[in-house]
């Protein structure tokens, strides 16, 4: 009877969080649009490869060769190359009109077919650091194609032949990266604010102190706070993934969404307890903002979501094993782009459920002492 009335307790106190979230305009308008509209602008607003590049060709040669090289360049990865004088191409440069300028040298067809190895060069712009470094691969790579099929015989003789094949993502589209990998970051961001500014709107309002008189226990208005706030994110996740995602953005997901809602559900625990911990410290919601920042930006930037793990530094790598964001980037990863099933990702649900445990045992510490204080 006992267990009965807690989980009675435990599901009343989380449709007061419902209702008093869903009076909430501010934080509803921020659930929308940031499981819709700004899961949208992040995919497609910066781009992860290149696109629409402006190129100019300085071709001194005049040669068929020449003429084939300066061909290839099409879109949508260039725009039309111009053709250009050499004392011009400073000028373009400097004014920003041109990112790449490629530089054909004379007599280039009649070297390359003697044997020699004649040098072109390529000027960049690297003020756009991810387009310049992405256009020399592209150039190169074409540059390259084109001479050997042109001039058969002058490439170098290779003993073994490398032919790549892409799973997951075949035309390698950072559209489709990026849409998936903004769900998983605004569950981690989401969680942690709704679950800690129900504290803090409770705590000004002054109705934390009507709780602290009811026949209530800290685990019990804990809980409430923390199922009916994941509650609302997983449907919100469940929402981007299978309207925003799926349909309006065509990005295939591989595997099982009840799989990764299921994980989701575990993740909550631990962020949802990050957030009360951070309300506890907080005196106000400004203050509660600035930590979200110290808290959301390193685990979103560290967890393998945005940035390879194992680009990292090794203690980094193993610092951030403790975080719960780390085991669930790669749940999600697994899941939703390679089609994992549980066989493959069940030691992430371990250290997800194990982790937030922990932190739910530190974050219930640490809302008892800050019930008490308020006595």
């Amino acid at each position: 009877m006992k267990l009965l009335a807690s989980l009675s307790n435990v599901y009343r106190l989380g449709v007061k969080e419902l209702r008093s979230l869903f009076s909430d305009p501010v934080l509803l308008a921020i659930i929308v649009w940031a499981f819709s509209i700004g899961i949208y602008a992040a995919a497609s607003g910066i781009s992860q490869e290149l696109h629409r590049a402006s190129i100019a060709i300085v071709d001194m040669d005049h040669s068929p060769v020449s003429e084939r090289v300066t061909q290839a360049f099409y879109p949508p990865y260039f725009l039309p190359p111009r053709q250009i004088d050499l004392q011009d191409m400073d000028k373009l440069m400097d004014r920003g009109e041109c990112t790449f300028v490629l530089v054909i040298p004379v007599n280039f067809q009649r070297d390359l077919l003697a044997g020699r190895r004649p040098e072109v060069q390529l000027a960049i712009d690297a003020t756009i650091m991810s387009q310049a470094f992405l256009g020399a691969t592209y150039i190169q790579n074409i540059f390259a194609g084109e001479v050997a099929a042109s001039a058969p015989g002058t490439e170098s003789r290779q003993l073994i032949n490398l032919v790549s094949r892409v799973r997951f993502n075949p035309n390698l589209s950072g559209f489709w990266f990026g849409g998936v990998v903004e769900v998983i970051n605004n569950i981690t961001m989401l969680s942690i604010i709704l679950v800690g500014a129900a504290f803090i709107r409770e705590r000004e309002h002054g109705t934390i102190e009507h709780l602290m008189v009811m026949p209530l226990s800290p685990f019990e208005i804990l809980a409430g706070k923390v199922w009916a706030n994941g509650v609302v994110v997983l449907l919100a996740a469940a929402f981007a993934l299978k309207v925003v995602v799926e349909w309006i953005m065509a990005v295939p997901i591989a595997g099982s969404l009840l799989l990764f809602l299921a994980g989701s559900g575990l993740y909550l625990f631990s962020t949802a307890s990050i957030g009360i911990f951070l309300a506890t410290l907080a005196r106000s919601m400004p203050q509660f903002g600035l930590l979200i920042i110290l808290v959301v930006l390193p685990l979103e930037l560290l967890s393998g979501g945005v940035t390879p793990r194992e680009s990292m530094p090794g203690p980094v790598q193993d610092i951030m094993l403790i975080a719960p964001t780390t085991h669930f980037v790669r749940l999600a990863q697994g899941i939703l782009f390679r089609g994992a099933d549980l066989t493959v990702v069940w030691p992430e649900f371990l250290a997800i459920a194990g982790i937030g445990a922990i932190f739910f045992s530190f974050a219930l510490v640490r809302f008892r002492k800050a019930m008490g204080q308020t006595q």
